[in-house]
C-alpha cells in the first residue's frame, strides 16, 4: 500500500502497484518479510521502548541510525514499507531541521521489511565518534530528548 502526503499532519493510503519504500538504520538482525514495530528496546537508549517506529526516506538518515544503534550487531539498513499512517518526525521536522529534509518519519504501525541494502559506505570511525560526542554534550544540556 502506498502513502501520499496530504498535508503536515495524514496521508493517504493508496493501493498501488509500487509501494513507497523507506530505510530504517539498525543493529537487529531481521529477515525479509519481518516486521518493525513498537514494543522492542530503542536503537539508541538502553532499556527505553518508543511508542513510534522511525523511518527515512534517505539513505544518509539510515545509514546514520545504524550507525549511531547500540549494540554489538552488525549495522545494516533495511528497505522497509508502511503498513499503516505515517508522520512526520517531531523530533526533526522544523525543530532541527526546517521543511523535513532528512525525510525522516514515524508510525505507530509496523513497517514490513522487503529487503537491505548490503552495500554501503558510512562515515569514518571518528566522524562517528565526534556525532556521539556532540549527543553526549546534548544529553548533559538535557537537550537530547526523544519526543515520541
Amino acid at each position: 500500500m502506498a502513502t501520499r502526503k496530504i498535508d503536515n499532519k495524514s496521508t493517504l493510503h493508496l493501493p498501488t502497484a509500487f509501494a513507497q519504500t523507506f530505510f530504517h538504520g539498525t543493529k537487529a538482525d531481521l529477515k525479509i518479510g519481518d516486521f518493525i514495530q513498537v514494543g522492542f528496546n530503542t536503537n539508541y537508549e538502553e532499556n527505553r521502548v518508543l511508542n513510534h517506529v522511525y523511518v527515512s526516506a534517505t539513505l544518509n538518515t539510515a545509514m546514520l541510525g545504524a550507525e549511531l544503534a547500540t549494540g554489538n550487531g552488525r549495522q545494516r539498513i533495511y528497505l522497509v514499507e508502511a503498513t499503516g499512517e505515517i508522520e512526520d518526525d517531531p523530533n526533526v521536522t522544523d525543530k532541527k531541521f526546517p521543511g523535513n529534509p532528512t525525510k525522516s518519519y514515524r508510525s505507530k504501525a509496523p513497517f514490513k521489511i522487503v529487503g537491505e541494502v548490503c552495500v554501503w559506505h558510512g562515515r569514518t570511525p571518528e566522524q562517528i565518534q565526534e556525532i556521539k560526542g556532540g549527543l553526549e554534550k546534548l544529553k548533559a544540556q538535557g537537550k537530547n530528548i526523544i519526543l515520541d
